[in-house]
């Protein structure tokens, strides 16, 4: 305990270099901290993103299978449109559990100002809610007809447009007035901003007759995908995509930028490491009379060791502390920045730190400060009590 005292007070001597020497520390630990965040949180906000979905096969047009699956995830204009005769085939499959079309189109809504937007049309049928029971009514109810001039509001949508059951909506450049018959709960997915009509309306409105962007299918058999998938190759002018695949194919997407992002935490680790080390040498140097003196008077060479090794702790310790809750504050931050850079970022927390991850770093900052600390408090110990003596004079 003595020790500790003594170190602490050491450190207070030379405050400013402490201080960078701590948050030097601190920066390289946020940075692993919301690394490390980030990998747990895209993870769990992917995987939460696709089961939402509510289906293990997405059919679409021949393309892009990148494309079309982030687009059908995330939603967006530029699908290519397929005949809706796949699905009057596709359905009689008896492999199949539930399978629901749906066509997917935008409409550029001008604000005022210069300012608007693209707002995002779907056209559904029943089987839609089959395959997704969790989208429930905050009001309202399903369409009245399958031809019917009315929409179902996601919840982020009907916020935005603050509309309610009832209201009218009027779609640009179609010269058509819709009623909003239902609004949705939140799902905390793309779907919460979407505005959805029947399938056949949806046809009739933009002029798109008998065709669909996509087809989500749900198999009785998990184990009949990779057959099922198979047979579905004869067809053309489709391509077919495991929400499995999807999952993969974006997450090897964003391993390859996190290859990267670890390279600079691995860097910033390396640097505080040389600052810690840098710093604790320049206390032992200029504290070398000080030294002899405390061996010249009964310290032995574990208790000048311990003593600069616990002012490397001291260091680490509260650097890491400062660390984390950086990385927690700023969490929202960088989670702005990501999903502003990423081609496709789920809904959800991208970062996710939680205790286990914070203690984690605690842990991996204090080993970081035995290993700082093991050349200065050795070079420390070492010192010849007479020689150090003299050469403070």
């Amino acid at each position: 305990m003595r020790l500790l005292k003594i170190a602490y007070k050491n450190l207070k001597r030379k405050k400013i270099r402490s201080l960078l020497t701590i948050g030097g520390v601190s920066v390289a630990v946020a940075v692993l901290v919301s690394l490390l965040g980030f990998n747990s949180g895209y993870q769990l906000a992917l995987n939460n993103d696709v089961d939402k979905m509510g289906y293990q096969v997405l059919v679409t047009a021949k393309g892009c299978p990148y494309e079309a699956a982030t687009l059908m995830l995330k939603g967006g204009g530029g699908m290519r449109y397929m005949e809706e005769n796949v699905y009057n085939r596709i359905v009689q499959d008896e492999r199949i559990d539930q399978i629901t079309p749906q066509l997917m189109t935008t409409v550029y809504n001008a604000g005022k100002e210069g300012g608007g937007g693209f707002t995002m049309y779907m056209g559904i049928l029943d089987s839609y809610l089959v395959l997704k029971p969790w989208s429930k009514f905050e009001s309202g109810s399903w369409f009245s007809s399958e031809d019917a001039d009315e929409v179902i509001i996601g919840y982020e949508a009907a916020e935005l447009e603050q509309r309610e059951v009832g209201d009218m909506i009027f779609i640009p450049g179609k010269e058509q007035i819709l009623k909003v018959v239902g609004i949705f709960e939140r799902t905390g997915t793309q779907d919460d901003g979407v505005i959805f009509m029947p399938l056949k309306s949806t046809q009739r409105i933009f002029e798109l007759p008998n065709q669909i962007t996509g087809i989500g299918i749900k198999l009785k058999k998990l184990s009949d995908l990779m057959q099922f998938e198979e047979d579905l190759y004869d067809e053309a002018s489709i391509q077919v995509i495991s929400m499995a695949q999807v999952k993969g194919t974006i997450m090897g997407l964003i391993s390859s930028a996190q290859i990267l992002v670890t390279s600079v935490a691995i860097i910033a680790i390396f640097v505080a490491i040389v600052g810690v080390i840098n710093t604790i040498l320049m206390s032992v140097f200029e504290r070398t009379q000080e030294i002899g003196v405390m061996k010249a008077i009964g310290a032995s060479n574990l208790d000048i060791f311990q003593l600069i090794w616990y002012e490397t702790i001291f260091i680490c310790l509260i650097g890491g502390v400062l660390g984390s809750v950086m990385a927690v504050l700023a969490g929202n931050l960088v989670e702005y920045f990501v999903k502003a850079l990423l081609p496709y970022a789920p809904a959800g927390k991208l970062i996710y730190i939680d205790a286990k991850l914070i203690l984690s770093t605690q842990i991996g900052a204090v080993v970081l400060g035995l290993i700082s600390g093991v050349y200065p408090a050795f070079r420390a110990a070492n010192m010849r009590p007479i020689e150090a003596i003299r050469s403070g004079e």
